[in-house]
């Protein structure tokens, strides 16, 4: 990425002898990170710094006594106002949805199980009512919810459908004699499962079921139902208690079955859809598909808070990683008298140092997809294209960030040697707590297909009637083109090369560190799997296979094309705030970081860009020279560019790393 500072390098490598090394202003990056919301970024740091103690007994208390700490936490945090900032603010809440969304990612830098239950009561349970109820609702629960007197959860998974929330197996059919929805669990595949908060602290569950109205199936619904009545289980409710995980066993995850379980005809989550007394099922959405779909569409918001959580774990684990190399000393390497230091190996920057800058790519990534979430539910940008364009980005940027961290966690647990194995240095619960976030609001492979399912059809108007299979059907009914245009990837294509030098040689014309090489580089591959996908799903129909079939034996390609995408749109919104910035050092260093973010990616890569004829054996060990060059030059930044994270130092805990 040019500047004054630092040229773009020629093609086969970079040229340092004008280089300047940039100074940081940690303050000034470290705004530039919080962003709009750093008042409430301060917030919550200045909370987590007040209970820092939880990390501790985490490992000191029995799972029972922590998962009662956990909850006191969460309350006395929700005391601040940090927990309620995106509720209406008639009802006690901020309302500023944006404002939530940093709260929840800043949490991240703490102990996640009060993340994780801070994410179950405010944004799920409270989510669903907040979004699939109405006015009825929101009076009858959002005050109580918001302070944390009235404790909730969010009953959608079952054991049998994790993923496939058309198939559950909970059935909610309407007594037009009581006027009453009598919820019934049909088979152990069906009971609730994995719920947080449901093993102990719920009274009442935010319920999805199958609705039947006069023997007619309408389709999934959401019901509040009361679980618990003075920490008994309700009359037809049973409960089990999920036991020990792998992590997050402050969260007090359960099993929940329902015996004929009646709730009043109000308990219906209407915004969508209603009965009314005389058992008459009426909706404003008439296609169950697309009434399905607008309703999980309204929950995105948790979707978009776990990915930037990863993202912001991710951060923990770099600021120790980071500090312990800049401490730490290990054999005579330049020096006679003195051991080196663990970051001044190049093997050591080639491990933190593209993690460090992924995760600035990311977290600017998150800001876009967060800005979105803001200004559909704000009203801002409310339409279907939109909503369906949030949600596909939402997907992708969670399955990446999420993906990102336990990468990461586990590199830097790894340059920390024994120490970073012993629990006191935080990586144990870091590790053991952020795994699922790659498999819960969604498992990220399926959430790809979600990704490629909107550039396939480029959000159409089919787009929440079809499955899998009518997503095979459509696009083979369309010429491969057409996709190919509908994705407006081919028009970027072109206008990049139209600004690179070497016209249909422009990857190997143009400098590495440029800009639009690195974001054409990206494109072409996006645009050249979205083809062959498009092209194996229309061979698999001309050759009369099953629908299904052709899907399964693609599925592979649909999910990189997807993952293509998301990587282009994650260097576009690095490569975008690098720009706006003016000139000066902090902009040299955020062009490091970009340079190293872009060229990583086309490196991990290098077979599949080779294999296609954009990567010439010369220039791919000019890249990864070029990376070595970088990191270099990001070597005397490294710790300032972790502590501009913002991880407050209580957080970091580790005595044996950071000191």
């Amino acid at each position: 990425m040019a500047t004054d500072t630092a040229p773009p390098a020629a093609p086969g490598g970079s040229d340092a002898s004008s280089y300047v090394q940039p100074e940081i202003d940690v303050r000034a990056l470290a705004a530039l990170l919080d962003g709009k919301y750093a008042e409430v970024r301060g917030l919550v740091r200045t909370n987590l710094a007040e209970y820092a103690s939880i990390l501790e007994e985490a490992e000191t208390m029995s799972r029972e006594d922590f998962r009662e700490r956990v909850k006191e936490v969460v309350v006395e945090m929700a005391s601040t106002g940090q927990t309620g900032m995106g509720f209406p603010e008639e009802y006690g809440g901020g309302g500023d949805i944006g404002a939530s969304v940093a709260a929840f990612e800043t949490l991240a830098f703490g102990d996640l199980s009060v993340l994780v239950k801070v994410g179950v009561q405010f944004g799920l349970f409270g989510g669903a009512i907040l979004q699939l109820g109405t006015r009825e609702h929101h009076e009858a629960y959002l005050p109580d919810l918001i302070t944390g007197r009235l404790m909730g959860c969010f009953a959608m998974t079952e054991s049998g459908h994790g993923s496939n929330v058309q198939a559950l197996g909970t059935v909610a059919t309407y007594d037009v004699a009581t006027q009453e929805f009598v919820i019934t669990t049909h088979g152990e595949q069906a009971r609730k499962d994995y719920i947080g908060n449901a093993a102990v602290h719920a009274e009442v569950a935010v319920v999805f079921a199958q609705l039947e109205v006069g023997g007619v199936g309408e389709g999934v619904h959401a019901f509040v139902v009361p679980i618990r009545e003075k920490g008994k289980p309700c009359a037809g409710v049973r409960i089990e208690d999920d036991g020990g995980k792998m992590g997050l066993n402050g969260v007090d995850n359960g099993r929940l079955w329902f015996d004929g379980v009646r709730v009043p005809r109000t308990a219906l989550l209407n915004r969508f859809a209603d009965v009314t007394p005389a058992g008459v099922y009426e909706s404003s959405i008439e296609n169950p598909n697309r009434r399905f779909f607008t309703m999980l569409g309204t929950l995105v918001q948790g979707r978009v808070c776990v990915g930037g959580a990863g993202i912001n774990a991710a951060k923990v684990a770099l600021t120790i990683a980071t500090k312990y190399a800049v401490r730490r000393r290990q054999f005579e390497a330049s020096s006679e008298e003195q051991e080196e230091l663990l970051l001044d190996y190049g093997l050591h920057q080639r491990r933190l140092f593209p993690l460090i800058a992924h995760t600035y790519a990311l977290h600017f990534a998150q800001e876009v997809v967060a800005g979105q979430l803001h200004d559909v539910f704000s009203g801002l940008e409310d339409n279907e294209h939109s909503r369906r364009e949030l949600e596909s980005r939402a997907a992708g940027t969670k399955a990446l960030g999420t993906w990102h961290a336990t990468r990461t966690i586990q590199e830097c647990r790894e340059a920390c040697g024994g120490a970073g194995y012993l629990a006191v240095n935080r990586f144990a619960a870091l590790k053991a707590d952020t795994d699922v976030f790659t498999t819960f609001e969604g498992d990220n492979h399926v959430l790809l297909q979600l990704v490629a399912k909107g550039l396939l059809t480029d959000y159409s108007s089919e787009f929440e009637d079809m499955d899998q299979f009518g997503l095979v059907r459509f696009v083979a009914g369309m010429a491969v083109e057409t996709v190919i245009e509908k994705t407006n990837v081919h028009k970027l294509l072109e206008r990049v090369k139209d600004l690179l030098p070497g016209g249909d040689d422009w990857d190997q014309e143009a400098g590495l560190l440029d800009p639009d090489y690195q974001l054409a580089m990206l494109r072409f591959r996006e645009e050249h799997m979205l083809a062959g996908v498009a092209r194996r799903l229309k061979r698999g129909i001309d050759q009369k296979m099953n629908p299904g079939v052709v899907f399964s034996r693609v599925q592979d390609h649909v999910i990189a094309a997807a993952r293509a995408h998301v990587e282009r749109l994650v260097l576009e919104a690095f490569v975008e705030k690098a720009r706006s910035l003016p000139e000066g050092d902090l902009k040299v260093a955020l062009n490091l970081l970009c340079d190293l973010h872009a060229l990583s990616t086309i490196e991990a890569d290098r077979a599949w860009f080779m294999e296609h004829g954009r990567l010439t054996v010369v220039r791919s060990k000019s890249i990864s020279r070029e990376i070595n060059s970088l990191c270099r030059k990001i070597r005397p930044l490294a710790e300032d560019l972790v502590d501009a994270f913002g991880v407050p130092a209580e957080m970091l805990r580790s005595p044996d790393l950071v000191g």
